[in-house]
């Protein structure tokens, strides 16, 4: 094994170039692999806190009695999918309003009433993650004869399940394309490797070596290839990655402390890193296939 290995080397020095380019297409491919591969496992990191954290917000009524919650809280209750029912007074709701514009409520404070209603606020349960769920449990609780009106933020929620089903049909479409263009690089680079050297492997068949011995070294040269590729590509990914973090970006404070943006996970990382090894292995298999039946 040894000796395969130092041949695999001595064979990828030897022809510099030709392994250069192989190695760059590779490391492109798993950069956009692996960028997609970022995006899913955070954007469903933040569906998942998302869906943690939907409440249900039921306006009621105007004519509704602050008498009548007990009985409201419990025809709710009963329903599936809910853990907590809370009832905001409409004084309440002014206030909490009054409070998060601060710095803008001065047509606040010169209002005649308050426009507000008295409204719910439901808490659903964890397990809740399925936004035609959550679109039937808000259209039971509106059934209510106190309540006005139900609302949980569904078209912000729906239009990014949109975005997320459109970037992960785009990184499918994308990381195949690559991928193909890595895998046909890689063949094309041992076959040449081959090639310029049948004269080589022709004498080593008549002085007996057998098919393993030859192509041992290529499987190993296109093993090294994909891993090397591999790491090239994450490690562009991770500079890219650490820069955004220590830029001066506002979305740094706000919306990736908020959601937790984080690099790919250990798993995905070793996923990525055998997914390019294979690659280059088999790009060589593909052509010394073809070599040696020829």
């Amino acid at each position: 094994m040894v000796y395969y290995f130092k041949r695999a080397v001595s064979d990828i020095l030897s022809n510099g170039f030709l392994n250069i380019i192989t190695i760059i297409t590779i490391a492109l491919s798993i950069l956009v692999v692996s960028t997609f591969a970022l995006f899913f496992e955070n954007a469903g990191r933040i569906l998942d806190s998302l869906s943690n954290g939907i409440r249900v917000m039921a306006y009621l009524e105007a004519d509704f009695n602050r008498a009548e919650f007990p009985g409201l809280k419990n025809e709710i209750m009963k329903m599936k999918h809910i853990n907590d029912v809370i009832f905001i007074s409409k004084e309440q709701a002014l206030a909490l309003l009054k409070k998060e514009m601060s710095t803008r409520k001065t047509f606040l404070d010169n209002l005649n009433e308050n426009p507000l209603p008295d409204a719910l606020e439901i808490e659903l349960d964890p397990s809740v993650k399925h936004l035609d769920v959550i679109g039937e449990t808000a259209a039971s609780i509106e059934k209510s004869a106190q309540v006005s009106d139900v609302e949980y933020g569904e078209k912000w929620l729906q239009r990014f399940v949109t975005v997320l089903h459109f970037f992960r049909i785009t990184g499918y479409a994308m990381s195949s394309l690559f991928f193909l263009i890595a895998l046909f690089i890689t063949a094309n680079t041992v076959r040449l490797s081959l090639y310029s050297r049948r004269e080589e492997v022709e004498i080593m068949r008549l002085v007996g070596a057998n098919d393993s011995f030859i192509v041992t070294p290529f499987y190993i040269e296109g093993f090294l290839q994909g891993i090397l590729g591999g790491s090239i590509g994450l490690g562009i990914l991770f500079l890219a990655y650490m820069v955004l973090l220590s830029s001066g970006l506002e979305m740094k404070t706000s919306f990736c402390l908020l959601f937790d943006i984080r690099f790919l996970s250990p798993g995905y990382t070793a996923v990525i890193i055998l997914s390019s090894a294979f690659l280059g292995w088999l790009g060589c298999f593909i052509s010394l296939r073809q070599f040696l039946k020829n």
